[in-house]
């Protein structure tokens, strides 16, 4: 998804949890009504200072909607990690490349234990 995508869902999210009408928020914020609906659905990109006026009309720091924002990507991003197949990392070797096994014929083997009688 796009950022402008995100800010909005973030902002819609924020205003509705509020039980704000896009008419009071765009007032307060003194953005018209279609506008905020087109950042809200991702439609427009607003400016730096189009985005503060609206989160100074929810009552919301720019810094608290850029955090929020950061979650919902890393939210995004866990989820399109989660959907891609896992592989658990060993090949599958050729007779060629295996190793060797251990022999135990004519000595000591690999494993070999001293033990000290007391």
């Amino acid at each position: 998804m796009l950022l402008r995508g995100l800010i909005g869902t973030v902002l819609r999210r924020i205003r509705l949890g509020q039980g704000r009408t896009l008419k009071d928020v765009a007032e307060t914020a003194r953005v018209s009504v279609p506008y905020l609906s087109e950042v809200e659905r991702g439609r427009k990109e607003a400016s730096s200072e189009l985005l503060a006026s609206i989160c100074a009309s929810l009552g919301l720091d720019l810094m608290d909607l850029l955090a929020e924002v950061r979650f919902e990507l890393e939210t995004e991003r866990l989820a399109e990690l989660a959907a891609q197949p896992r592989s658990v990392g060993f090949s599958v070797l050729s007779s060629t490349e295996r190793a060797p096994s251990a022999s135990v014929s004519g000595g000591v083997g690999l494993h070999a234990v001293s033990m000290v009688a007391a």
